[in-house]
């Protein structure tokens, strides 16, 4: 197999995968980000783990197919967490979208009560103005803030123009805004 040169967090310089030995390094590097990416599609902890390490599973069988001159390597790991989510829900028949309001789990340290109601009600919120959104503004909002990806990988990831990204993110948030602005009043 050959080695595929992943990049340092926060700098240019790359890192050297020479083979499933060095899985652990693609671990570490973006189990967070594939988690959260996941977690936020799925309804329960439970359904994120498991898919995540079938995600990590994938990517330790196929590492070898990487190409570099074909894409970024987060692109091509985050097309496998997708495709990973969505084969789950083709396995159990669904075709919509799950809400957000099951995704919210609080923090080991409890807020009170008073701010548990606050952050719960505004949860019910998003996920209510989420529901307006199509499949493509939520599939992009949530590779944005979920996986953490840029405009220039989510436009290679879903055959979009990186301004095309931007635009999608722009109008999707600015709908989000004035729906919720709507409940409010």
């Amino acid at each position: 197999m050959g080695a595929c040169a992943l990049p340092e967090e926060g700098s240019s310089a790359g890192l050297r995968v020479s083979g499933p030995e060095d899985i652990g390094l693609v671990y570490d590097r973006f189990f967070q980000r594939v988690y959260n990416y996941v977690r936020y599609r799925v309804p329960d902890r439970e359904t994120a783990d498991d898919l995540t390490a079938q995600v990590f599973e994938k990517v330790l069988g196929k590492l070898g197919s990487y190409k570099p001159g074909r894409g970024i390597f987060e692109a091509w790991l985050f097309a496998i967490a997708r495709n990973a989510v969505n084969d789950h829900y083709r396995g159990l028949g669904w075709r919509r979208w799950l809400s957000l309001d099951l995704a919210g789990e609080r923090p080991s340290k409890e807020p009170t009560p008073e701010d548990a109601a606050v952050l719960d009600e505004g949860r019910q919120r998003l996920a209510a103005a989420l529901k307006t959104l199509d499949g493509r503004e939520r599939e992009v909002l949530g590779l944005k803030f979920g996986a953490g990806l840029g405009n220039r990988e989510i436009a290679g990831m879903e055959g979009l123009s990186e301004s095309n990204v931007g635009v999608i993110v722009f109008r999707a948030l600015k709908k989000l805004r004035l729906e919720l602005k709507g409940e409010a009043a």
